[in-house]
């Protein structure tokens, strides 16, 4: 019970650290979240949780325990690998002057969601940002489902950490300019998804 605690809640940090490198962004830029806005976001994100959940309790109907447990760990452990190389992979790019498609150059540049240049983030473009931002989350959700773990609960602890860090972010990138976390944050995101990938095997 414990351990299925401890996933939910390293899911939910993985899943939402990119939020709090976007906050930041915000922050120290001055484009405004609403509270209306960043609950559509964390809305978006704890869908796709709920979603990809429901995905993995499909499949591990068709795969004994075992086969489920390590197919959703590789899963999360090729995300978080994916996740946390994102800075190396996006200094290749931009030496290629390569663009990228809108939900990359958004997770690159967070005030590319502003579209009217309004320094303030409307409910469309914030659907535009949930959509970018629940990436992260749709690997751990389907883990979540196939290992049996509470995918309600995940998509619960996914959309409350999303607010939570989200708006808290965008407040210390006001208030504080802490625009080095962005990076890290992606970095720290990759490690979490690979270490909850990795409990999988256990």
């Amino acid at each position: 019970m414990g351990s299925g605690i401890l996933v939910v809640l390293a899911i939910a940090v993985a899943s939402n650290l990119d939020n709090a490198g976007v906050g930041i962004a915000y922050g120290v830029r001055g484009v405004q979240i609403s509270p209306l806005a960043n609950t559509l976001i964390a809305l978006i994100s704890g869908l796709a949780t709920w979603l990809s959940g429901v995905a993995g309790q499909i499949i591990v109907h068709y795969v004994s325990g075992r086969t489920a447990s390590i197919i959703g760990g590789v899963v999360v452990v090729l995300v978080g690998l994916w996740v946390m190389t994102e800075p190396l992979r996006d200094r290749v790019r931009k030496r290629s002057a390569a663009q990228g498609g809108l939900l990359g150059r958004i997770l690159r540049d967070p005030t590319v969601a502003d579209f009217d240049a309004s320094k303030t983030i409307s409910l469309s473009e914030a659907s535009v940002l949930g959509v970018a931002l629940s990436l992260n989350a749709l690997a751990g959700g389907f883990d979540a489902g196939m290992a049996h773990i509470g995918v309600w609960q995940t998509a619960c602890g996914v959309g409350i950490f999303s607010y939570v860090l989200l708006g808290l972010c965008a407040y210390a990138g006001r208030r504080f300019a802490a625009e080095r976390l962005g990076s890290r944050a992606t970095v720290l995101a990759g490690v979490l998804l690979i270490l909850v990938g990795l409990h999988q095997f256990l």
